[in-house]
């Protein structure tokens, strides 16, 4: 008899992702754990037809999805002491960040150079624009310029929201707390800061790229204390993607946030009111400022931090402003 023939087309679309699900069904129960339903299956199915349909290659995109949906499904994936994912944030949380980086904002990096390709680095940024999208921009463009990851050091207010708190970390985002800042220094990270705060994120259109008080220096004394050089960052486009007109102060402190953000487009417009401005990014990377030349107990000297922290705000300061003047347009 004669064999029969293989499925071809988009049967043999199905037959191999049923192969597929079916193996990673049989790991779930050897492991004990809860059986795959068809509801997370057929997602699979529906966009390898969609693909099959206007004749994309889907063979090695759909093996990597179904490859990281069987690493999720089994908890055969790694995460860092801070519960860092990196297999996440580079197959999802980037990948979905890179359109708005490259097509919505247009971002120009300049300066990639002064990244270094291994070794502790401290990166020191402005924080503007009302919601902290400027720290994702700066994740993404430091991961595709170097292939790099930088840790964020976040607010108490991101880890005491839930949802936001556990995004953060598995993305990279820890808290801004001198413990975590110099065991990631230690372990030669690219650590990201945000000294202005809800200062800087929330402060008003009108106050748009001036800085605020870069606090008391602790990031200073952390890159001092582990001899690591740190890098100003300087980022123009942020403050134009939610113009902040007002903070509405008592609704803020009911709700207990910083601010409850008054834009020309929201609250008036509603869930439309969220979508950020296209406006178009400049992210420059200045020089390091080297620390590994400093005198023994240097960290704990307040004149010698207060100099550095002083040195970086101003680096960045020109340097916004320097931007601004060469830029053509919010814009363009």
């Amino acid at each position: 008899m004669a064999e029969p023939a293989a499925p071809t087309g988009w049967a043999a679309v199905r037959a191999e992702l049923r192969g597929l699900v079916g193996d990673v069904r049989r790991e779930l129960a050897a492991a004990g754990r809860p059986p795959l339903r068809d509801a997370v299956a057929e997602p699979l199915l529906v966009a390898a037809a969609a693909a099959d349909a206007v004749g994309l290659e889907w063979e090695q995109p759909l093996a990597e999805l179904v490859g990281f949906v069987r690493s999720r499904l089994t908890g055969d994936y790694a995460v860092d002491d801070f519960g860092f994912d990196a297999d996440l944030t580079e197959r999802v949380f980037l990948p979905l960040l890179r359109p708005l980086v490259r097509h919505w904002f247009r971002v120009e990096v300049r300066g990639a150079e002064n990244l270094p390709a291994d070794g502790a680095a401290l990166l020191v940024s402005n924080h503007a624009g009302t919601m902290p999208l400027d720290g994702m921009v700066l994740q993404s463009v430091v991961f595709d310029e170097t292939g790099r990851h930088v840790r964020l050091l976040g607010a108490d207010l991101i880890f005491a929201t839930p949802f936001s708190h556990d995004l953060a970390r598995r993305t990279g985002t820890t808290l801004a707390c001198r413990e975590d800042t110099e065991r990631l220094l230690a372990a030669d990270q690219l650590v990201a800061v945000f000294p202005e705060g809800f200062k800087g994120l929330g402060k008003r259109y009108a106050d748009r790229y001036k800085l605020q008080r870069f606090g008391r220096g602790g990031f200073v004394s952390a890159a001092v204390r582990g001899q690591v050089p740190i890098i100003p960052v300087s980022v123009v486009g942020s403050e134009e993607i939610y113009p902040l007109l007002a903070t509405a102060p008592l609704l803020a402190r009911a709700l207990g946030v910083p601010y409850v953000p008054v834009t020309p487009l929201f609250p008036w417009l509603g869930p439309l009111g969220l979508v950020p401005l296209p406006s178009k990014w400049v992210v420059q990377f200045g020089e390091a400022i080297t620390t590994d030349e400093l005198p023994a107990g240097a960290a704990e000297d307040p004149m010698v931090v207060f100099s550095i922290t002083d040195q970086v705000r101003e680096t960045i300061q020109q340097t916004l402003y320097a931007l601004l003047v060469q830029r053509r347009g919010v814009f363009g």
